[in-house]
């Protein structure tokens, strides 16, 4: 009979991130010619390169004794164990026991394997919760894609919780406040109103009665990704192409660590888009990161368990509104699980 979900374990659906969902989870430069291991989404990860520059993963944990695959010898799309030789390829069937050619564990698919793509400066991963053939395409927001937008890849991490971060971009107020010494964010009104406003991948919490002045609205999509986008309004001092676009995306790392990524994009062509890459790289950039470090020093002040001592007001219904939606979809996965497990 299925039972509802308890709260430990939506807790631990949401601490380690949705499953079925593309993250990404390294900057493409992490990853060079030797294998390399990180803790992603509750998972220890590795990644390695074929020849051609094609990026794996697998659950870093050999078959046979659970020694990490990250300390073994990449073999194209294989990877085999430095402990005993066992080579597991990429979709986490095991090849070969050259300790013991024709054993059980040979034709076996014992390790998680997990689906990558490398795009816009990044490898991106599929969490799946078992060994899937085929994971749906990797949907990008349009500034990530579509050739008249240029783009560059901030990335860090923080000593908090991946959900703080994305309380963070949905709550368009701290920038009044929070970044008020921005160069971009000083003007408008210091109070504001707010209204929701869906959209075909989620929705979009903005000011009521202010547009395209200060930090006036962010949007949360889920297009088998869960991505954030906002808009910062530039003076003509900042260069060709208008507002100043963000995308971001948030991934668990462990307790109270995440991985951030922020594209910083612009709506820019020919002469321009040279222009605006020169400008960024030579007086914005800096700027950026000083942003980013107050948002980095509030976010890793917090205690843990902030979320479960406050009092929100109009402001902050984009965040009950992301998080109300992040835990019915554990819910759902959680009850999905009970199903197949009853059926099985």
């Amino acid at each position: 009979m299925s039972t509802h979900p308890t709260e430990a374990e939506i807790e631990t659906v949401l601490a380690n991130g949705l499953k079925n969902r593309w993250y990404a989870i390294c900057p493409s430069n992490f990853l060079q010619d030797k294998p390399i291991s990180l803790r992603r989404l509750g998972h220890k990860i590795v990644l390695w390169r074929d020849a051609d520059g094609t990026p794996h993963a697998l659950e870093d944990h050999c078959p046979h004794r659970g020694a990490p695959l990250s300390l073994g010898i990449p073999l194209g799309n294989k990877i085999a164990c430095g402990y005993h030789g066992v080579q597991v390829r990429c979709d986490g069937t095991v090849t070969e026991v050259p300790g013991s050619p024709g054993c059980k564990l040979e034709g076996s698919r014992p390790t998680l394997a997990f689906h990558v793509q490398e795009a816009k400066g990044a490898i991106f991963l599929f969490n799946s919760a078992t060994n899937i053939d085929s994971p749906p395409p990797l949907r990008l927001p349009e500034q990530l894609v579509e050739p008249e937008y240029e783009s560059f890849l901030c990335y860090t991490e923080w000593g908090a919780d991946y959900r703080y971060a994305i309380d963070n971009v949905m709550d368009p107020m701290h920038g009044t406040y929070l970044h008020k010494q921005s160069h971009s964010m000083s003007a408008g009104s210091r109070a504001a109103k707010f209204q929701l406003r869906d959209t075909e991948h989620g929705f979009i919490f903005e000011k009521a009665d202010q547009r395209d002045v200060n930090f006036d609205w962010s949007e949360f999509g889920d297009t088998d990704m869960l991505w954030l986008r906002l808009d910062i309004p530039y003076p003509k001092t900042g260069g060709p192409g208008g507002s100043f676009g963000i995308i971001g995306m948030c991934t668990p790392i462990q307790d109270n660590a995440t991985a951030v990524f922020f594209w910083r994009t612009r709506k820019v062509s020919g002469w321009q888009r040279d222009a605006w890459r020169f400008l960024y790289k030579n007086r914005l950039e800096a700027r950026h990161w000083a942003v980013l470090e107050q948002d980095r020093v509030i976010l890793e002040a917090m205690e843990p368990d902030a979320n479960k001592r406050e009092h929100l007001y109009q402001h902050d219904v984009g965040v009950t509104r992301t998080r109300r939606y992040l835990r019915q979809q554990a819910i759902e996965q959680l009850t999905a699980g009970q199903r197949e497990t009853a059926t099985a």
